[in-house]
Parts: C-alpha cells; sequence; structure tokens
C-alpha cells in the first residue's frame, strides 16, 4: 500500500515505514505530523481525487536538519563583477507510520 502526499510544494510517494525529507515543518524531534493533502492512495487499485476525501497519513519527526552547502557564484564578463554565496536548505525528516485511508 501506498499514497500520494502534497507538502511544502512537492508531492512524494510514501509506503509506511518509509523516511521522507520534506520541507521544514515547525515541529520537535519525535512529534507526530499528519499529512492531510493526500493525493492518491493504492491498495489493490489506485483511488485519486474525490475518493481520498478524509484520508491521512502519519508520522514522527525523526530529524531536524540542514541539507550540504550549495555554492552561488554570479558573474558578469567585462565589468569585474563577481558574486559568491552559499546556501544550507533547511529540512524535516519524517517517518512514515500509518496511512489512513
Amino acid at each position: 500500500m501506498y499514497a500520494i502526499i502534497a507538502t511544502g510544494g512537492k508531492q512524494y510517494k510514501v509506503s509506511e515505514g518509509d523516511e521522507i525529507r520534506v520541507e521544514k515543518l515547525d515541529l520537535d524531534v519525535g512529534e507526530t505530523v499528519t499529512f492531510d493533502q493526500v493525493v492518491a492512495i493504492s491498495d489493490k487499485e489506485l483511488k485519486v481525487a474525490g475518493d481520498v476525501a478524509g484520508a491521512t497519513v502519519s508520522g514522527t519527526v525523526t530529524v531536524q536538519g540542514r541539507d550540504r552547502k550549495v555554492t552561488v557564484y554570479k558573474y558578469k564578463r567585462k565589468s569585474g563583477y563577481h558574486k559568491k554565496n552559499g546556501h544550507r536548505q533547511a529540512y524535516t525528516q519524517v517517518k512514515i507510520d500509518k496511512i489512513n485511508p
């Protein structure tokens, strides 16, 4: 059984026991999170749209972290313009506990 959930502007295909990294959620490690934006659920057949109304996916926050650094380098030729910047995206790692159809 799997479900497709939407969070942080992205969609994730999850099954029970999976660990996924989503955009940062304002929760502490060990807290429970419930995703109520379920796009589709598949048990034996795929159910989408109105068939999944009221479905939820629950999970536990395992890690609050930051991803590896991405270097952003801007350069314009002939003008001597150089700009170097770095970015580390914050994420929340969630272990999927239960899919409630």
